[in-house]
């Protein structure tokens, strides 16, 4: 089901890290990409106090990316074509 601006975004929970969504709505016009979907939110220890997208662990058909930002952690799912170089270079690109 991907459009022609690139892959989609799935919304199947309410609540978000802010400002995570309007990230990963610009991740998904990058050539590539196909689904990405927000996953579990849970609370850390740790502080991060901007937000930071980290690619955790390949999964089938793409990676594990964990979204961090205060003392909050949420997983998204990327079904991608890129490599895991090239998924953490569009990252540190939208982060910039």
């Amino acid at each position: 089901m991907s459009n022609s601006s690139g892959g989609r975004l799935v919304w199947n929970h309410s609540t978000h890290l802010p400002g995570l969504i309007p990230l990963l709505e610009k991740l998904t016009t990058c050539q590539g990409i196909r689904t990405i979907t927000p996953g579990e939110i849970c609370s850390v220890r740790g502080h991060c106090p901007q937000l930071k997208l980290r690619i955790s662990v390949p999964i089938r058909g793409g990676y594990k990316v964990i979204a961090r930002q205060g003392k909050t952690v949420q997983e998204v799912f990327i079904i991608t074509d890129l490599t895991q170089d090239e998924l953490n270079r569009a990252i540190a690109q939208l982060l910039k």
